[in-house]
């Protein structure tokens, strides 16, 4: 059973370690209070201290986390990809994931309005939205 409730998304991060500053652009999978899960091309092993990005939100969100785990995804692409678990690595980062689950959340509503209504809201007009219709819900789960 897991601890915590895991937010699907696909916004994009990125991801560096700590030990050789590789840094690299890929898709979070989701996102919990507890860590998240991404795509990476690159290995990366188990235990390695990595930072977190996400710039494609207002405000970024910079954070450190852990590799607890790696899978091979077999995606049938020519590119070899890594399904990567990073653990937030203190109780500050994961009070900061809260905030960044609303936004994710933000920003989702953002691009299904638009698709679904055609409306183009900015950040501030969807974070009303948002709070009004869902945020008595957010964290319930």
């Amino acid at each position: 059973m897991r601890r915590f409730f895991r937010h699907p998304t696909d916004i994009p991060i990125c991801v560096r370690t700590a030990m050789v500053s590789m840094e690299e652009q890929c898709d979070m999978k989701d996102l919990s209070e507890g860590g998240l899960s991404c795509f990476l091309v690159s290995p990366i092993e188990v235990g390695m201290i990595v930072d977190i990005s996400i710039t494609t939100i207002d405000p970024p969100y910079h954070g450190k986390g852990k590799i607890v785990w790696v899978k091979l995804c077999d995606d049938r692409s020519k590119v070899t990809r890594y399904e990567v678990g990073i653990k937030f690595t203190d109780n500050d980062e994961m009070f900061k994931v809260r905030m960044v689950q609303q936004i994710c959340h933000i920003e989702q509503y953002k691009q299904r309005v638009l698709h679904e209504e055609g409306r183009e809201l900015d950040s501030n007009a969807a974070a009303q939205e948002w709070i009004q219709r869902y945020a008595a819900d957010f964290g319930k789960h």
